[in-house]
């Protein structure tokens, strides 16, 4: 039997020039690490930008809309197209902890930094208090989320490890959704078993097996899907039995969700990505938000109770620029925490219990089933935050007077089609426990489509409802 790598295929040789271009790929690496230092440190020290500064004449302007109207929305279409390419040729986090780690003291990695909760927490952690700062409208607060986060890296790569992304294995704010995305990619770096049970005896063509650094921690022989794989193109062709490779987008989640499903991914679609993210793109545009502060401040001050209204916060805990209009007070930066987290807690215990119904028409209630299913809402949720983040290129651009007549159909359009992405992927995972039960099926996927209806209806209200 041929093995992958004998498999003719221009996939396979852009693999191949990955590997063997490994020195560029790190050139470029730096070259963003240097835009990237750029952007965050040079707006954070000068003046914010006044009513007649434009997306063009100001770099503040510019660096907002490069991080939050183009990088990051950008970055997560990324990992369903491409995978973690990103990760692996681009991220300056990722080179910049990696290459911590090769002057480091190589500690081993502890077992609290091993705990599988963390890509959740670092997540909604970051998520709730970016915008307790106000991160996507200023650059102090970029310079202190993104700063500290990269800080954090190099800190993590100087200490644990040897040339590793130890931080990006483990601590990563994002690793965990880029994990989740990155299982929708159309091609991922496959192994091929017997090629690499034959290298033992037989070498790599036919010499000595040449060890490779996998910097973040993937155990190549075992290595299924494109979830842990930061795509950098080092192990292609390594023991005549990686390459590049086409698959189709529904495999990973239908085939191995069994496998890879865990409570904490089950956590970071429905609590976190379904959630979390929610409320912190929603409290800026709820008119339930608007109220709700109202009646709090009304019943604060008909009982003398005054120091929440105090603006004495520093802009590091709470959104503060007098000069801008914008500052919070206690109030208002409770209030974003505690509508985040309640918003949260709302969507994702409601989506909970719908998956949980649909897991249960498939036959007695199992864990593993729901957070297999679950994973089949990966496109919506994805799709969910690419719609929540790039709400700000739009804002920054509806400034700049750009006809947007457009961008309602757009989000429309992709909204339905990771509606039918998902509703499509749920109907596979059903075959993988009712095949033969087409009434349990279909009554699996009522209750499927009831929770993409709670699902979409954050981003009606978001575009829409709260709008009118």
């Amino acid at each position: 039997m041929n093995s992958v790598l004998e498999r003719p295929g221009r996939l396979r040789q852009a693999g191949q020039w990955m590997q063997r271009h490994g020195s560029a790929i790190r050139g470029i690496q730096w070259v963003v690490v240097a835009v990237y230092a750029f952007l965050i440190l040079v707006p954070a020290v000068m003046p914010l930008p006044d009513g007649t500064a434009h997306l063009w004449t100001n770099l503040t302007l510019a660096a907002q809309f490069v991080f939050w109207g183009i990088w990051w929305p950008f970055v997560l279409l990324s990992m369903v197209m491409l995978g973690r390419v990103w990760c692996g040729v681009l991220c300056p986090e990722g080179a910049l902890s990696e290459y911590a780690s090769r002057f480091g003291r190589g500690w081993a990695i502890p077992r609290w930094m091993r705990w599988g909760g963390w890509p959740f927490v670092a997540f909604g952690l970051t998520t709730i208090y970016g915008q307790m700062v106000s991160v996507y409208q200023y650059p102090k607060a970029v310079l202190l989320v993104l700063g500290g986060s990269t800080v954090g890296a190099m800190i993590v790569g100087v200490l644990y490890g040897r040339e590793k992304r130890v931080w990006c294995k483990y601590l990563c704010p994002v690793n965990g959704v880029f994990s989740l995305l990155a299982r929708l990619a159309p091609f991922h770096y496959k192994v091929d078993e017997d090629a690499w049970r034959r290298s033992y005896k037989e070498g790599e063509h036919g010499h000595r097996v040449i060890p490779i650094n996998c910097a973040p921690l993937v155990p190549l022989r075992n290595m299924k899907g494109a979830s842990d794989c930061h795509m950098c193109g080092r192990c292609s062709g390594h023991r005549d039995a990686i390459a590049l490779t086409w698959r189709s987008p529904s495999d990973e989640v239908v085939n191995l969700g069994d496998k890879q499903a865990n409570a904490w991914d089950t956590a970071l679609i429905l609590y976190g990505l379904l959630g979390i993210a929610i409320g912190a793109f929603h409290w800026t545009v709820s008119t339930w938000f608007v109220d709700l502060k109202q009646v709090f401040a009304t019943w604060l001050i008909d009982h003398d109770i005054l120091w929440p209204l105090d603006t004495n916060a520093p802009w590091y805990l709470f959104t503060h620029y007098p000069e801008q209009n914008d500052v919070f007070s206690w109030l208002d930066g409770g209030m974003v925490i505690g509508y985040i987290v309640v918003t949260g807690l709302v969507y994702g215990t409601v989506l909970l219990a719908l998956v949980a119904l649909a897991t249960r028409m498939l036959g007695r209630f199992d864990w593993t089933r729901l957070n297999h299913l679950t994973q089949a809402l990966i496109p919506v949720a994805g799709c969910g935050v690419f719609l929540g983040l790039s709400a700000t290129t739009v804002g920054l651009l509806r400034a700049e007077h750009v006809p947007l007549w457009w961008v309602t159909d757009l989000r429309l359009g992709l909204l339905g089609v990771a509606n039918l992405w998902s509703a499509w992927l749920a109907w596979r995972v059903t075959s993988r426990y009712a095949a033969s039960r087409i009434v349990s099926r279909v009554g699996a996927m009522v209750w499927f489509v009831a929770t993409l209806a709670v699902a979409d209806s954050a981003w009606y209200l978001m575009f829409w409802g709260f709008t009118r």
